[in-house]
């Protein structure tokens, strides 16, 4: 996929919001006891945060396992990004696509509310990352 500078500079802003107003939803979702809700918007609030960072640097995946594995090889691996943040990634997609695909499956309410604080620490630390750099 080409884009230009703007139209990456665009979608990078985009995805940053989406990101923020996407845990809001999940923050809401918690008050509500929707524990399938909370889990997909941590994970999905993850996943704008992290492919906004990975489209700035021209990084592009097709699926949400890619975006996970380009994460880890160009910002996690390399120690620009802690670790604990990529584990937070992966803790919120397996937890979607539990609640997501899995029939009968009922989220443990404590194990998705124990995410949300370091969803909003990685997505921080994503924001930051972005603004820092040129």
């Amino acid at each position: 996929m080409k884009l230009t500078e703007e139209d990456r500079k665009q979608i990078v802003l985009y995805r940053i919001e989406k990101a923020k107003s996407t845990l809001c939803e999940a923050k809401d979702n918690i008050e509500l006891e929707n524990w399938n809700t909370v889990a997909n918007r941590l994970y999905y609030a993850c996943y704008y945060a992290a492919s906004a960072l990975l489209i700035k640097h021209e990084y592009f995946s097709k699926t949400h396992e890619g975006v996970n594995s380009l994460l880890g090889q160009h910002f996690i691996k390399t120690g620009i990004i802690d670790p604990k943040h990529g584990s937070t990634y992966s803790k919120t997609l397996a937890l979607r696509q539990k609640g997501d695909y899995n029939d009968m499956v009922i989220i443990d309410p404590d194990q998705v509310k124990q995410l949300a604080t370091p969803t909003e620490e990685l997505i921080t630390t994503i924001e930051n990352l972005i603004s820092s750099q040129p």
